[in-house]
Order: C-alpha cells, then sequence, then structure tokens
C-alpha cells in the first residue's frame, strides 16, 4: 500500500542525496544578497537585479539542457550537476581571500548555479517516477517537501551564526560541500538505470524538441492553469524577497541571524503542512486539496508590508509566513505528483524544465521590476503591491476535475 513501508533503498539515497543538498543550500539561505549587502555594500537595486539577473540567465541557458537531457540517462546528469555547483560555489571564497571577489562573479555563479538547479531538478523528477511505484508518488514527494522544510527551519539561523562566528564565506563553503555529499549518495544509488524515452525516439537534439514541454503543459486541461497560478504566485512571493532582506537587514537593523530566525521557525509550518497532505487527499480529494490550499496561501503576503523593528516586527514575520509555508506546504506534494501523473514519461524532462524556466525567468523580471519599484516608492509600497496582487492569484486554479491523461513510453 502507498506510504507504507520503505519505498526501497533506491529512493533512500535518492532521499538521504536530497537532504543533505537542501541542508546546505538552506544554511546558505540568502548567501548571495547577504554577501552583496554586508561585504560589498551593494543597494536593493543592486541586490534586485542581481538576483534577477541570475535567475534570467540560468534559466536561458536551461531550455536546449532540458532536451538534451531527455535523452540521456538521468543520474550521471545529476552528479554532474551536483559538482558543478559545488565547483562554482567553492570560487567564491576564493575569490574573496584574494581580495578579489566583486558583483560580476557573484553574477557568474549565480547564473552556473541556477542553470544547474534547473537542470538537476528535471532529471531528478524524471529518475523519481521511474524509481518508485505510481502509487507511492504522492509519498514520496511529500518526504521531500517535509525535508524541504526541516532544513529551511534549521539551516537559516544555523547559517547566521556561522556567519557571525565564521564571517560570510562559511555558509558558502558548507553548501558547496553538501552538493558534493549529494553527488557521493546518488552514485550510490546504483543499479541499471531503467531507460525513459522511446525505442524509436532520436538520439540526437533537435530544434523542435525544445518547446516540448511547453507544449504538453499549454495543451493540458489541468497542468496549464496550474502552470499559470503556480507561476504567478511563487514570482509574487519571490520579487519581493531582496527588496524585505534590505529593509531588515538594512532600514530596521536586524541582524543576519534574526533574519534567518525570521524565516526558519515558520518552516514548521510546511513541515506540518506536509505531512497533512497526503491524508488530506485520501479524505477530500486531490482536486479540493489543490483549490483549497493553492487559494489559502495567496493571504499571506500582503503582511509583510507591515513589518518594523524590534520584536514586534520579526513576531508579524513569523507569522505571516507560518500561514504562507503550512498552505505551501500541502500545495506543493499534490502539485508534483499531479505534474508527474500527467505526463508522459519521455517527456518528463522536458515538461520539467520548461516549467522551472517559465518560473525563474518570471520571478526574475519580476524581481527586477520590484527592485526599481521600491527605489521609486520605498519597500513597504513595494512589498505591499505584491501582497495584494497575490490575493487576485486563485482565480487562475483549476475549477473543475479532469480525467488523468494517461500514456506510455512505448
Amino acid at each position: 500500500m502507498a506510504g507504507k513501508g520503505s519505498l526501497g533503498q533506491g529512493f533512500g539515497w535518492l532521499w538521504a542525496a536530497y537532504g543533505v543538498s537542501t541542508f546546505g543550500t538552506r544554511l546558505a539561505f540568502d548567501a548571495f544578497p547577504i554577501i552583496a549587502v554586508v561585504v560589498l555594500h551593494a543597494g536593493a537595486t543592486e541586490v534586485a537585479l542581481l538576483a534577477a539577473s541570475g535567475l534570467a540567465v540560468g534559466a536561458a541557458m536551461a531550455v536546449p539542457l532540458g532536451a538534451w537531457v531527455e535523452l540521456r540517462r538521468k543520474r550521471p546528469v545529476m552528479i554532474a550537476a551536483d559538482l558543478i555547483r559545488c565547483a562554482a560555489l567553492l570560487s567564491i571564497p576564493a575569490a574573496f581571500a584574494l581580495d578579489g571577489l566583486g558583483l560580476g562573479q557573484l553574477l557568474v555563479v549565480s547564473v552556473v548555479v541556477a542553470a544547474a538547479d534547473i537542470t538537476f531538478t528535471a532529471a531528478s523528477g524524471a529518475y523519481l517516477k521511474s524509481l518508485v511505484a505510481p502509487e507511492d508518488l504522492l509519498v514520496a514527494n511529500g518526504r521531500f517537501e517535509a525535508t524541504t522544510w526541516t532544513a529551511t527551519a534549521l539551516g537559516p539561523p544555523l547559517g547566521g551564526v556561522a556567519i557571525g562566528v565564521f564571517g560570510p564565506m562559511a555558509t558558502v563553503l558548507a553548501d558547496a560541500a553538501s552538493y558534493l555529499l549529494s553527488a557521493l549518495g546518488i552514485r550510490a544509488i546504483g543499479g541499471k538505470e531503467r531507460q525513459q524515452t522511446r525505442p524509436d525516439a532520436p538520439s540526437g537534439l533537435r530544434v523542435s524538441d525544445l518547446p516540448a514541454g511547453w507544449r504538453h503543459i499549454l495543451t493540458h486541461p489541468t497542468l496549464r492553469p496550474l502552470f499559470l497560478n503556480t507561476i504567478l504566485v511563487n514570482a509574487l512571493i519571490m520579487a519581493p524577497a531582496p527588496v524585505l532582506a534590505v529593509l531588515m537587514l538594512g532600514q530596521l537593523g536586524f541582524t543576519p541571524w534574526q533574519y534567518g530566525l525570521a524565516f526558519a521557525v515558520p518552516c514548521l509550518g510546511g513541515l506540518l503542512g506536509s505531512r497533512l497532505s497526503r491524508r488530506l487527499v485520501a479524505r477530500c480529494g486531490r482536486h479540493r486539496v489543490l483549490l483549497t490550499a493553492g487559494t489559502l496561501r495567496a493571504c499571506w503576503s500582503v503582511g509583510l508590508a507591515f513589518v518594523g523593528p524590534g520584536t514586534s516586527g520579526l513576531l508579524l514575520v513569523m507569522v505571516v509566513e507560518f500561514g504562507l509555508i503550512t498552505c505551501v506546504g500541502v500545495f506543493n506534494p499534490v502539485l508534483a505528483t499531479t505534474r508527474l501523473d500527467r505526463t508522459p514519461s519521455d517527456r518528463i524532462t522536458r515538461t520539467l524544465s520548461a516549467w522551472q524556466v517559465t518560473g525563474r525567468t518570471t520571478t526574475a523580471a519580476m524581481t527586477a521590476l520590484w527592485g526599481l519599484l521600491a527605489a521609486l516608492t520605498g519597500p513597504r509600497a513595494a512589498i505591499a503591491l505584491a501582497g495584494v496582487l497575490l490575493l487576485a492569484t486563485p482565480l487562475l486554479l483549476p475549477r473543475h476535475e479532469r480525467a488523468p491523461q494517461h500514456s506510455t513510453t512505448g
């Protein structure tokens, strides 16, 4: 039965690799903005443009990679992506030690890491579908979601302490090491990877392969509204994040560890939501959970515009983020499972790449826009506008249950 017992040793290694790399990433929570603000003395516009440019260029690089990876075994691609991220991150403390670190290098590293992130995630989604039974996908995605929020709860405050004790490069080094350990964990899975492409599929990359993921998403009656909703919601949540970082770390005078704590404690809500997700689906059905959790997650962010200094400001951020993250913790595993269920195995990598590329590009454009908006209107007005726009996003959620479109890989 789904959810009972182990999902297998292979999944155990994949889960362990995911856990260690996720913890390393969360330990380095907002490392680039913190380095830009604290070390390079960058302002709100520079920090926002740094985040936006890295996302946009990295996403553009990932477009051909997604189609190329579809034709390849996924485990070697995942290992390579981990090692590339490790090497790129290690260049930052090396440049800092040589007194040569600048915004340009942070941008290059963010581009490389963003492209590798998209490639890894797309390959791992396809690999997961081949590794576990269809009825276990929601259980597996729920475990990944729970791991994400556990790491996010623990990582930022520990990262803040590490920065305070060991300096601004400590968390970057830890993040690089986590990718190395992840590569070793994926390599330990062993066994022969099941071929997921059709036997008659072309062996080379064609230009017509590039938009296949978007075609599948935009012609699918369930995935299309989920795609549009998720892209917009994520962008409106993430776009004001650099502005909020500048507001809290700059104008309001919060320390890095306080900033990390404000976003770490609410992640317990994500752990709660991910554990409730499967039970809610069993009781209420997948569509109702998507619609309800997707609507509720849009109702919180406007409160961040009212953050003030001191303990009351921290408590406000924690309450808002707890509500938001609990809803996201319920929504995300159901979305991830629906996306895999509704996508043929020989198109998963391109579909996940298209989803991520669109999401990151949209977030990049809106992050840059919100940086400029904050410079013109002030941080609070920019944060408030994002929160108000989020309130309209539930209109994009699918209103009716659609039957799965089953496909075979041949």
